[in-house]
């Protein structure tokens, strides 16, 4: 089963609401800093070796989910960025802290592609929401394969993500797609989605200007 979606019209973020979504995720930042530290020093405190390892381990998953996000904060002003690279960033975070731990690999096919800053943090908040939604609804048990692919052309960037999972053909979208079609809308773009017996696959399409290196 597949279904398009069409969306609406792209806007950069207005000046106020850069700067207030950059302070919430700033001291969000603060808040992670806060608990690996309060973590580190129970750490190193604890005379049991089992306890310090526990306690090793949390600090390292809180340590990797911020870096998730890290990488998905707001751009400071609008400008071209290496979309491919970004999405390295990225990949390697949400592997390090969501997927190497249920088995699950994470390939990502870069090709070098400019973009403006704010289309490629859409881009990879929509990338950060698909693959979350394929480890929770096609890999259930753990195992298996996502692949992320950016595929330039002429007028368009197709973002390709790839599951080999299995879902149950009766699961109900979540707000998880929510999301990806609201910021797909932002982007003027396009969502395809199949579903089948060997894996879903999702293309964003989106009309951008870019410098291909």
């Amino acid at each position: 089963m597949s279904h398009l979606i069409e969306v609406a019209s792209s806007k950069e973020f207005p000046s106020g609401e850069r700067l207030l979504l950059r302070e919430f995720a700033h001291r969000i930042s603060n808040e992670f800093a806060s608990a690996i530290s309060v973590i580190s020093v129970a750490a190193a405190r604890s005379a049991n070796d089992e306890v310090k390892v526990a306690l090793a381990a949390a600090r390292d998953r809180l340590q990797n989910y911020a870096e998730v996000h890290q990488a998905l904060r707001v751009p400071e002003h609008g400008s071209l960025v290496d979309a491919s690279a970004y999405l390295s960033q990225l990949c390697q975070a949400i592997s390090r802290s969501r997927l190497d731990v249920k088995g699950i690999e994470l390939v990502l096919v870069e090709r070098p592609l400019r973009i403006n800053s704010d289309c490629c943090w859409r881009l990879g908040m929509i990338v950060s929401e698909l693959i979350t939604n394929a480890v929770r609804h096609a890999f259930r048990e753990g195992g298996g394969m996502i692949r992320v692919e950016l595929r330039p052309s002429q007028s368009f960037v197709e973002c390709c993500v790839m599951d080999n999972g299995t879902a149950a053909a009766n699961i109900r979208p979540g707000h998880g797609l929510e999301i990806v079609e609201a910021l797909a809308k932002e982007l003027d773009g396009k969502i395809y989605q199949q579903f089948g017996p060997h894996g879903a696959t999702t293309v964003v399409m989106v009309p951008v200007g870019f410098e291909a290196s």
